[in-house]
């Protein structure tokens, strides 16, 4: 991806002392709503009243992003961190969706762009983040006979040969991995337990579709297998530490337990009916809880 930024720095929130409520949301795509069902989708997150939002990707379209995290931003009194995916940057390009992404951000108190911020602390948790891509290495991407709305509708992918997209699809998968790398690294360092906010499942495992594993026909463009070999590395040096990954792209949920201290969750999503995945709870460090309840987990 054109951003391969990651800083050594923290940012400290305003939720390390007391309880953090964090809602999760995915593939939420606003764009297939009216404006009715904008403010239907925007008073269910009200009614949480959580502290912080997470956004897992395919927000919008590259037209209507902005304007959509904009309306998120002045609508919600809580922390918005999120990532882009692959719909957030159809019809148009990928650097001038994320300039005025960068920008957004930039110019915002609470819309967190998790690709280009260093890690974050909500109570003793952790909280890192890289939109991802697929990479076309799990599968059979020259075999396939899927061929996605990206490669037509994304103008980095227009009029390029298979051979052309596959390498276009192995760069952006590399140069996240090689970004994300360097903020996990630096989140354990302070933390021992880690959220990541990814789009794309970043395995085999974690690539659910209706509740099956994805075939070697549609893995290729739905998972991104150099990411996942990314975060294998990283905790497996680091055995008492865990990761937590949420992601989306599939709109099919389901739970993959990598390792013991590794867990990928993806989240489930329908064109035009945008619903919270999860809540979350962190505490602040002071709390006395057993290892690894820092986040507990609760299903809506």
């Amino acid at each position: 991806m054109p951003i391969q930024t990651a800083q050594n720095d923290y940012i400290s929130t305003q939720h390390c002392n007391h309880v953090a409520k964090i809602v999760w949301v995915t593939d939420i795509h606003l764009n297939f709503l009216d404006d009715s069902g904008i403010g239907d989708f925007i008073r269910k997150l009200q009614r949480e009243k959580a502290d912080a939002l997470f956004i897992t990707g395919d927000i919008a379209e590259a037209p209507t992003v902005c304007s959509y995290l904009k309306r998120l931003e002045q609508s919600l009194d809580t922390e918005i961190y999120f990532v882009l995916g692959n719909h957030d940057f159809y019809n148009g390009f990928m650097d001038k969706v994320l300039d005025g992404v960068v920008n957004l951000s930039g110019n915002s108190s609470s819309l967190n762009f998790l690709d280009i911020s260093p890690p974050v602390k909500i109570g003793n948790t952790g909280l890192v983040g890289h939109g991802g891509w697929a990479d076309g290495r799990f599968g059979d991407f020259f075999g396939s006979q899927v061929w996605l709305n990206d490669y037509e509708l994304i103008g980095d992918f227009r009029r390029l040969t298979k051979d052309e997209i596959f390498d276009k699809l192995n760069g952006f998968g590399d140069a996240a991995a090689l970004v994300l790398r360097e903020k996990l690294e630096n989140a354990f360092l302070e933390c021992d337990n880690v959220l990541c906010l990814t789009h794309v499942p970043p395995f085999r495992e974690s690539c659910w579709h209706r509740g099956e594993i994805s075939n070697d026909d549609y893995l290729p463009h739905f998972s991104c297998k150099v990411m996942g070999e990314m975060m294998m590395e990283v905790m497996e040096s680091r055995p008492e530490s865990n990761l937590t990954v949420l992601c989306g792209h599939t709109h099919s949920p389901g739970r993959a337990q990598i390792r013991d201290n590794l867990l990928v969750i993806a989240g489930g999503a329908e064109y035009g009916r945008p619903e919270i995945q999860d809540v979350f709870y962190c505490t602040n460090a002071e709390k006395a809880q057993p290892r690894g309840a820092e986040m507990n987990r609760h299903r809506q």
